[in-house]
C-alpha cells in the first residue's frame, strides 16, 4: 500500500517524528486497521523523497511503543492489540492545531501545573517491561524449590554471573570469566567491598566534575581523593602522574556529567600508567554505555587490558530500573584471589530470587529487546530535544549529545548557573547546575546547566524548551521584533 503522509518543512519537528506522529494518530483513529501491512521503509522513503534512515527511525519508534510489528520475510504490520497507555498530547488527539507544528498547544499550563523536571538522573519508567518482568517472575516462582530460599554463593548465582559475562563480552567487549564477577546491591555497596579488597593506604584520583556519589563512598572508606584535570579527551594523564594516586576512577565510554568519550589513545596511556606499578589500578565505571545514538558502541577499556589493571563496575539501574538494585564488579585475577582468600565470608547482598529473575530476563532475550526499545525511545527524545534547542544556539553552547540521557548547556554570555536555574524555576522548569557534580566546591563550568530527557515526554520537552527560550533568551520580545 502507499501512504500519503503530509510533511511540513516549516514544522519544527524532525521528519521522522512527523511520520511517527501521523502514523500513530492514524492507527489510534482506526484509519490504519489492525493487521494492515505498511509499506517498507525503502518504499516509503522513495514515495516521500526522503532518506531511508528517516523512515526507519519512525518505524522503530512505533515498534518500540507497540503500534506496529515486523514479521520476518513479510514486512511491517499494524499490531492487532494497540497500547492504551499513550500520550495524547504527543499524539495530537483532540488538538486541532497539532498538524500545524505549533508546540505551545501540546502542554497547557493550566491543565498540567506540575514542574517539568529535566533531571539528569531520571529514567523512563513509563516503558518498563511490566508484562515481561511479571512473566519471568511467575516462571521463577512456579516450582516449590526449597534450595532457592537458602543462602547462595557469596559472589552471586553462577547462572546470573555467566549470563552477565556473556552480555558483557558480546555488547561491551569485556574479557572475563564468570568467576571474576561479583554481584552486589548497587554500585555503592560494590565500591565499599572493593575498598576492602584494595586495602588501606591508597590514594584515588577522580576527574572533576564527576559522579559525586562515588566520591563520597570512596572518601567514607578513608581514601584520600585527589582531583585530576580533564581535557577534551578525559582525564589528563600527565596530571595523574604527578598526583601521587595509585587508583584512578574513570568513565571512559561516557564521562558523567560532561559526556566526554575517551579515545583509544588516551585509554592506552592510562593503561600504560596503571601497568607502571603493580599496585596501580583503574576503576572503569560503565554506568550508561547502552545508550549511544550515533556511530558504533564504544567498547569497554577492560577489553584492552592485558595486565590485569582494570576493575570494571556496572549496574542495571539505568538500563532497567533503579529499584532493581543489582550491580556487578569484574575483578582482575590478582584482586579476585584477595577477595576469595579474605572476604568470601561476606554474603551476597542481592536476594537469590531477584538474581534468578534477572538471569531469566537476560537469558530469555527480554533484556536485549527492552534495550532496543529504550534506545529507540531515548533516541527519539534526544532528537526532539536537540531540534528544539537549535533556537538557543546563538546564546548557548550545547555539549554531550549523541549518548547518555542528558545534554549540557553553557551560557555564552557567562550568566551564572544560579541565575539560569532560578529563572528556569520561575517558569516551572527544573534544570540542574554542573556544580552539583563538582568536588571540593570547585566550579568547573560556572555557567553550565544539565538537561536530562529520560523521564519527560516529548510534549514536555517541547514546552520546557519553549519556556527556557522565553526566560533565558527573551523569546517574547524577540518574536515581537520579528513580527
Amino acid at each position: 500500500m502507499e501512504l500519503m503522509i503530509p510533511l511540513d518543512g516549516r514544522d519544527g519537528r524532525p521528519m521522522y517524528e512527523q511520520i511517527y506522529s501521523y502514523l500513530k494518530r492514524e492507527i489510534r483513529k482506526g484509519s490504519l486497521a489492525a493487521g494492515v501491512r505498511l509499506p517498507s521503509t525503502r518504499a516509503l522513503a522513495e514515495n516521500l523523497k526522503i532518506s531511508r534512515s528517516t523512515t526507519q527511525m519512525a518505524y522503530e519508534q512505533l515498534m518500540a511503543e507497540g503500534y506496529i510489528e515486523t514479521v520476518p520475510c513479510s514486512g511491517y504490520f499494524v499490531m492487532k492489540e494497540i497500547p492504551t497507555d499513550f500520550d495524547t498530547a504527543a499524539l495530537g488527539v483532540g488538538d486541532e492545531t497539532a498538524e500545524t507544528g505549533r508546540t505551545e498547544t501540546l502542554w497547557e499550563e493550566d491543565e498540567h501545573p506540575e514542574l517539568i523536571d529535566f533531571s539528569p538522573r531520571g529514567i523512563d519508567l513509563d516503558h518498563f517491561p511490566y508484562n515481561a518482568w511479571r512473566k519471568v517472575t511467575r516462571g521463577t516462582l512456579v516450582d516449590d524449590s526449597k534450595e532457592m530460599f537458602l543462602a547462595g554463593d557469596p559472589q552471586g548465582e553462577p547462572e546470573l554471573r555467566e549470563a552477565i559475562r556473556g552480555y558483557l563480552h558480546s555488547a561491551r567487549g569485556v574479557d572475563c570469566a564468570g568467576d571474576q564477577i561479583i554481584i552486589g546491591a548497587g554500585s555503592e555497596y560494590l565500591l565499599m567491598l572493593l575498598s576492602l579488597i584494595l586495602g588501606r593506604g591508597r590514594t584515588v584520583a577522580m576527574e572533576n566534575p564527576t559522579y559525586r556519589q562515588a566520591c563520597l563512598v570512596l572518601k567514607s572508606q578513608g581514601y584520600p581523593v585527589v582531583l585530576v584535570g580533564m581535557d577534551r579527551f578525559g582525564m589528563d594523564v600527565e596530571i595523574l602522574k604527578r598526583s601521587g594516586a595509585d587508583v584512578a576512577y574513570i568513565m571512559p565510554s561516557h564521562q558523567y556529567p560532561t559526556g566526554v568519550v575517551m579515545p583509544v589513545k588516551r585509554r592506552m596511556e592510562l593503561l600504560e600508567w596503571a601497568s607502571g606499578d603493580e599496585n596501580r589500578y583503574l576503576i572503569e565505571d560503565d554506568y550508561d554505555s547502552e545508550f549511544r545514538y550515533k556511530g558504533k558502541p564504544i567498547p569497554a577499556m577492560q577489553g584492552l587490558d592485558r595486565n590485569g589493571r582494570v576493575i570494571y563496575i556496572g549496574t542495571f539501574s539505568k538500563s532497567i530500573a533503579p529499584a532493581i538494585r543489582i550491580g556487578f564488579l569484574v575483578l582482575p585475577r590478582r584482586l579476585l584471589a584477595v577477595y576469595q582468600e579474605q572476604l568470601r565470608f561476606y554474603a551476597c547482598t542481592v536476594s537469590r530470587i531477584d538474581q534468578r529473575i534477572l538471569c531469566r530476563f537476560l537469558t530469555e532475550g527480554y533484556y536485549e529487546r527492552h534495550l532496543n526499545r529504550m534506545r529507540a525511545i531515548y533516541r527519539g527524545k534526544h532528537d526532539v530535544l536537540l531540534t528544539a534547542l537549535k533556537r538557543l544556539e546563538p546564546y548557548f553552547e550545547i555539549q554531550g549529545e549523541f549518548a547518555g540521557l542528558h545534554v549540557l548547556l553553557t551560557d555564552k554570555s557567562g550568566r551564572p548557573e544560579s541565575w539560569l536555574i532560578s529563572r528556569a524555576r520561575e517558569a516551572g522548569i527544573a534544570v540542574y547546575g554542573l556544580s552539583a557534580c563538582s568536588i571540593g566546591g570547585t566550579e568547573c563550568a560556572p555557567s553550565t546547566v544539565m538537561l536530562g530527557y529520560a523521564n519527560v515526554s516529548t510534549a514536555q520537552i517541547l514546552c520546557g524548551v519553549d519556556r527556557l527560550w522565553e526566560v533565558w533568551c527573551g523569546g517574547g520580545e524577540e518574536r515581537k521584533r520579528e513580527e
